[in-house]
């Protein structure tokens, strides 16, 4: 795994947490306090932003960057876990076929089109760093025959992702040091031969890094850590992966170390609007500190017990929040509804992930 990526908005040091900011926003918090947090790039989504707020209001406010005031890198997903969550779980709003997906979400009064092709000219537009290529994704458990199926469509749909994606280059002529990445989306679900042919394929049509599509998740919440091992092992080592979906903190650390440089998740954000707040359960910064045994603690705002606790959520943490306030007002603030608790609890938990990410790439 590389240890930097060089993107048009700058570098980013691997691995990374990039927080889900999926309709142009990381909801609770504005650019000043993600650069406070220690976030190096965010994620944002095709799928949505073609609806709210529109490509062409995107494009009026000058691209993603210029619209939510973030300089620093932008990866965009190219929209297919989201089709998939949308149609193949309630077929009423849309359909999958060769050509791309064609969906109606509830309380839409338009229909959309998304095809390779438009998925990544409408990435190019919104002026990202990465583009996702569009992928046919699947549950794990799904039958062969409908893995399968999905194998062979997003290979045929990545092929004609890369195919545009040159095509915009040279009518953009675009600088090569400018040009954003081009990542491949490899599916397959629980079967590994369908992993490996899907993996070789992409790696035939040839991509600057790659993704773990699907959901990394069984039935049970438990993270598929074989099968994630095995596809980080059918990428050689130079080309970065990103687990896309992974955001539960010890989810990342395991993952990490298989191998993986990129993870992305609303996880962090929502737990924190939620009221279950991050915490190592020592110092990070003693020298003795392993993310090893029981590194990882939640607290949940509304136990109780911390109605009059004085003290920050974590005594070492550097964070806006453990700065200023005592745990007994945040609780204080969740009780009564008070919007300024999503940003306090968002940047605190952003700021656990980054601090995550650098024991991380420490060797912690």
């Amino acid at each position: 795994m590389p240890d930097s990526l060089s993107l048009a908005h700058g570098e980013i040091a691997l691995p990374a947490f990039l927080p889900d900011a999926t309709l142009g926003v990381v909801r609770a918090v504005d650019s000043s306090d993600l650069e406070a947090a220690g976030v190096q790039a965010v994620v944002m989504n095709v799928f949505h932003l073609m609806q709210k707020p529109g490509s062409s209001t995107i494009q009026a406010l000058g691209g993603l960057h210029k619209m939510a005031d973030w300089p620093h890198p932008i990866v965009t997903d190219s929209g297919g876990f989201q089709a998939y969550s949308l149609i193949r779980q309630n077929p009423k709003f849309g359909k999958i076929g060769d050509q791309g997906i064609t969906f109606q979400p509830e309380g839409s009064d338009r229909k959309f089109q998304l095809t390779p092709e438009k998925s990544v000219q409408l990435q190019l537009a919104y002026g990202t760093d990465i583009v996702i290529c569009l992928d046919d994704c699947t549950h794990v458990d799904a039958p062969f025959a409908e893995q399968q199926a999905s194998v062979a469509r997003t290979v045929k749909w990545a092929k004609r992702c890369k195919e545009e994606f040159q095509r915009q280059l040279q009518q953009r002529r675009a600088r090569e040091a400018r040009r954003p990445l081009l990542f491949g989306v490899a599916q397959g679900g629980g079967e590994i031969a369908l992993r490996r042919q899907c993996a070789e394929a992409l790696l035939e049509i040839g991509f600057d890094g790659f993704g773990y599509g699907g959901w990394p998740l069984d039935s049970g919440g438990r993270l598929l850590r074989e099968m994630l091992a095995a596809m980080r092992a059918l990428i050689p080592a130079e080309f970065p992966m990103h687990a896309l979906g992974v955001g539960h903190p010890e989810s990342v650390v395991e993952c990490a170390r298989l191998g993986y440089a990129l993870f992305d998740s609303a996880l962090p954000t929502r737990d924190a609007r939620a009221g279950r707040l991050y915490a190592f359960t020592s110092d990070p910064t003693e020298t003795h500190f392993r993310l090893q045994g029981d590194w990882f603690t939640t607290l949940y705002i509304d136990d109780d017990r911390h109605i009059k606790a004085d003290t920050p959520i974590f005594p070492g943490c550097d964070c806006h929040t453990c700065h200023k306030y005592a745990v007994g007002y945040l609780r204080h603030l969740h009780k009564c509804g008070d919007t300024l608790f999503f940003r306090l609890a968002t940047i605190h938990n952003l700021r656990f992930m980054a601090r995550l990410m650098g024991l991380i790439r420490s060797g912690a």
